[in-house]
């Protein structure tokens, strides 16, 4: 076994490239989807919950509060697209493309390539149930950022007991 494994640590992979938290502040490659919250270009209090399905690339966009978004009826919606851009700066272009499932044919994947080639494919419109669930795992994110800086081990990150003692 590795050391990482024997850890009661995370691996934690680095970003591809350092991204600007203010726009897409929260994106994720989870539950079978690209998703994550995107700020509002109009309004400083109104959050978008995106997301796009690996595989099918059915997208749904929505405000925190369940409101559909106005720029998705029947394509991707500029919030989608910056999640799709942001997705590529924090886990790169490869492995965004791999997780979604989209062939890029013009050699190296970029944003623009992978959002155009699954705009190609003309996804249906999902439904916005994933939403709560992103939208709630983004909250408790932010709840960690008010935590004073700290060497001790937080009981609710602990997610496994401890086998054995350290010598």
């Amino acid at each position: 076994m590795s050391d990482w494994e024997r850890s009661s640590t995370a691996r934690v992979i680095a970003p591809a490239r350092p991204r600007k938290l203010a726009k897409v502040p929260f994106v994720e490659l989870a539950d079978g989807r690209l998703q994550g919250v995107v700020s509002s270009g109009s309004d400083i209090e109104r959050v978008y919950v995106s997301s796009v399905a690996a595989g099918t690339y059915a997208f749904a966009c929505s405000t925190n509060n369940n409101r559909p978004c106005g720029g998705a009826r029947g394509s991707f919606c500029n919030h989608i697209r910056s999640l799709i851009t942001e997705a590529v700066l924090q886990y790169g272009a490869e492995r965004v493309a791999r997780y979604l499932r989209v062939e890029v044919v013009d050699g190296e994947p970029a944003a623009q390539s992978i959002s155009g080639a699954m705009s190609d494919t003309r996804p249906s419109q999902g439904d916005t149930t994933a939403a709560a669930p992103v939208f709630s795992r983004f909250l408790r994110h932010l709840a960690y950022l008010e935590l004073a800086p700290t060497t001790a081990p937080l009981p609710e990150m602990q997610w496994f007991p401890p086998t054995r003692t350290v010598a």
